[in-house]
């Protein structure tokens, strides 16, 4: 039984004993006897096969419950690791670097979802001069997302992140060690230098350092975004995405 559907025939349950037990003070401080017991859960599955709609709501109101309490452990998550979410040096930024407001976007280059998203975040930066990328390679989908990542980090040594990035994100289907190096000779890396610096110690604490954020964001699958203080899991939409731009600019 999920958490969800626990709360909400915890609160049916409150609910009809509440309306049952008025008017008999005291009663309700000493624990059900078996019986009464049975005779109480009874009740409850009568009731709510007679009124179904009673349980549907509880479990919406449930569900409401536990999504709030979920955003504000988010959002606190996010402004006790403001500098790490949004201004560790070593991680890649596009856009305006000196904008406004920031999407940080946790992905994986084996990700389909964030294939997806990735027009709204280019149309985005073009349509907003204010807007700044933040980009967090996060690679949980494998050894060949590891070695993607490692090549990505490594091409900021050679000014080419941005391009190798885009590059990855257009290659649909799936991808092998091969297709990362062959990406990275079209975007016109050296590759060679490339492998040699995706074996520094800097790179792989960083991608170490963006699992351990994201845990502490509770982000566990990609792509997961970061906007003013809220976190966004999944491939949001572009009017999503513009509307929460806004309300960062707000506050």
């Amino acid at each position: 039984m999920s958490g969800v559907v626990r709360i909400a025939l915890l609160a049916v349950f409150c609910g009809l004993v509440a309306a049952g037990g008025a008017g008999r003070a005291g009663a309700a401080d000493a624990p059900p006897a078996p019986l009464q017991r049975q005779q109480v859960e009874a009740i409850i599955h009568d009731y709510l096969m007679q009124h179904p709609d009673v349980l549907i709501a509880a479990l919406r109101q449930a569900e409401d419950k536990l999504h709030k309490d979920d955003e504000a452990k988010a959002s606190h998550a996010v402004v006790r690791n403001r500098q790490a979410v949004f201004n560790d040096p070593s991680t890649p930024v596009g856009g305006n670097p000196h904008g406004d407001v920031s999407i940080v976007e946790f992905f994986d280059y084996r990700c389909p979802y964030c294939k997806e998203v990735e027009p709204s975040l280019e149309a985005m930066v073009k349509q907003d001069p204010q807007l700044r990328l933040v980009y967090k390679e996060f690679p949980i989908l494998g050894p060949v997302s590891v070695t993607a990542a490692h090549a990505a980090l490594a091409a900021q040594n050679q000014g080419k992140y941005d391009a190798f990035h885009r590059a990855m994100m257009g290659v649909r289907g799936n991808i092998t060690d091969e297709t990362v190096y062959r990406v990275a000779a079209s975007v016109g890396l050296n590759v060679d230098e490339l492998k040699r610096d995706m074996a520094s110690p800097q790179i792989a604490q960083t991608i170490k350092d963006n699992m351990k954020l994201a845990d502490a964001l509770d982000i566990r699958g990609t792509p997961a975004f970061v906007i003013g203080d809220k976190v966004v899991p999944g491939a949001a939409d572009l009017d999503t995405l513009k509307s929460m731009v806004a309300e960062a600019r707000k506050q």
